[in-house]
């Protein structure tokens, strides 16, 4: 039998399988019928998860939702997403200290973490801001600098239809027991560790 002949059984059963994936797909659309405010937390030790934060607000900004950013450890870098999303009216929280081996003082870090904490709880308590990054939360509560419990606290007490998105390494377990999305990014290969640096409009 040639290639010719073989082709109309090949087609049909294509069709029954993407039929009968069709189906299970829809099953499972029609089973999803509530709409809430959604935890989502990126960690893992791999590039880009502050871009995949990013990348939700800016959905949500083209989507003429309000949105507003809380950044921490690489606040003092320069930030291309900040000089984008700035200019489309996204508020921003930055504890712009640098990475805390730059720092070296705990005390300094651990003010500015709670200054921007503060900051963060105004937009997390505003129904008008449909979703909220906190990038680089997970530090913050590994380090000590913001109190776990005052965090869970604040994250459950958020109004009901507002998402949340929460970036970092070694999120805390009970992070992501409250998170209604957990993705992990894990580090492959990256460039850095073959000597090259870090580059502009790819890396920040």
């Amino acid at each position: 039998m040639n290639s010719e002949t073989e082709q109309p059984d090949d087609q049909s059963g294509h069709q029954k399988r993407q039929q009968k994936l069709k189906a299970q797909v829809d099953a499972r659309i029609a089973a999803a019928t509530e709409d809430k405010g959604l935890l989502l937390v990126i960690t893992g030790n791999g590039k880009g998860k502050s871009t995949a934060g990013f990348g939700m607000v800016s959905r949500a900004t083209g989507h003429g939702q309000k949105a507003a950013v809380v950044q921490f450890i690489k606040g003092g870098w320069a930030c291309g997403e900040r000089n984008l999303l700035q200019q489309h009216g996204v508020p921003f929280a930055v504890m712009a200290t640098g990475f805390t081996w730059e720092t070296q003082n705990r005390d300094t870090d651990r003010a500015a973490a709670q200054q921007v904490w503060a900051e963060a709880r105004q937009f997390l308590a505003d129904p008008a801001i449909a979703l909220v990054l906190l990038d680089e939360l997970t530090y913050m509560v590994a380090y000590d600098y913001l109190d776990l419990d005052e965090v869970l606290a604040v994250l459950k007490a958020r109004p009901p239809q507002q998402h949340v998105v929460i970036t970092g390494r070694g999120c805390h377990r009970a992070l992501l027991e409250l998170a209604d999305t957990v993705s992990e990014v894990q580090n492959v290969k990256h460039a850095f560790d073959a000597g090259i640096r870090a580059q502009q409009g790819v890396d920040w």
